[in-house]
């Protein structure tokens, strides 16, 4: 099968098919993952928790980032990567392109920021540059500390109108994608529709163009998942037959259900 592009998700988005996203940190389960027909795969600072057994994503080197890309990247040829840029290796525009281009030369084909209007002169010289960039909005992991924990944004609504300006904001830049995070479902559905980039939600309800869980996640192996997550391996049976079950039920739209979201 042909390789998922940029243009690919754009060509999804605009025909209205759904596509699915999963972390991944290893070899072994990004070569899963593309046998199941998942499109994406998202090398998260999410390993500093999963791997790692940090509380946070804040520990996360651009070492570690760069190295379990190319391990990822190795293993696969259909599925994009998308690999995260951890804290503070963007916090400059300097910084931005140095660490990119690190992840670029590791085999990632688009790198994450996470942060609104802030980044756009970032994302536009990054795409200005070869870099294709997904931006990250809503609950920012990295802003964990600021926000006071793991809480819903964009309820009230100048929170809302804000999330929905940066999403403007980030796309007029450049970003190729978005992903919003534990955001009300009716702001969700409002960004998908108002920008023409592809978006992924997690915790973000079913009207966005695709979604994103942590490998780990919806295999069952947290202890207190998340409201927005599926244990996939109970519908599949195995590694395997949970993400093919998972990529079916995002295609399909029954996944996420009304009760992985937030009003």
């Amino acid at each position: 099968m042909k390789a998922v592009t940029v243009r690919t998700l754009r060509d999804m988005k605009r025909e209205k098919q759904r596509f699915s996203c999963v972390t991944a940190y290893d070899a072994s389960f990004a070569r899963v993952a593309e046998a199941a027909g998942i499109e994406t795969l998202l090398v998260g600072d999410s390993l500093g928790m999963v791997l790692q057994g940090h509380p946070t994503t804040l520990p996360v080197t651009i070492a570690d980032m760069c190295y379990h890309t190319a391990s990822v990247s190795r293993a696969v040829s259909r599925p994009l990567v998308i690999a995260d840029m951890p804290f503070m290796s963007y916090g400059s525009q300097a910084d931005a392109l140095e660490n990119a281009s690190r992840l670029m030369r590791a085999g990632a084909h688009m790198v994450k920021m996470e942060g609104g209007a802030w980044l756009s002169g970032s994302v536009r010289a990054l795409t200005e540059r070869g870099v294709p960039v997904c931006g990250h909005l809503g609950l920012t992991p990295q802003s964990v500390n600021s926000f006071g924990g793991w809480i819903v944004q964009g309820r009230d609504p100048a929170d809302a109108q804000r999330i929905l300006t940066d999403a403007a904001e980030l796309e007029d830049a450049g970003a190729a994608m978005l992903v919003l995070e534990c955001v009300p479902r009716t702001l969700a559905a409002e960004i998908s529709a108002c920008v023409d980039i592809p978006v992924i939600g997690i915790g973000a309800g079913g009207a966005t163009d695709a979604q994103v869980l942590v490998m780990h996640d919806l295999l069952g192996m947290n202890a207190r998942p998340p409201r927005f997550v599926r244990n996939f391996l109970t519908d599949g049976g195995s590694i395997h037959g949970a993400l093919e079950a998972y990529a079916k039920a995002v295609r399909d739209g029954s996944f996420p259900a009304p009760e992985h979201g937030f009003d």
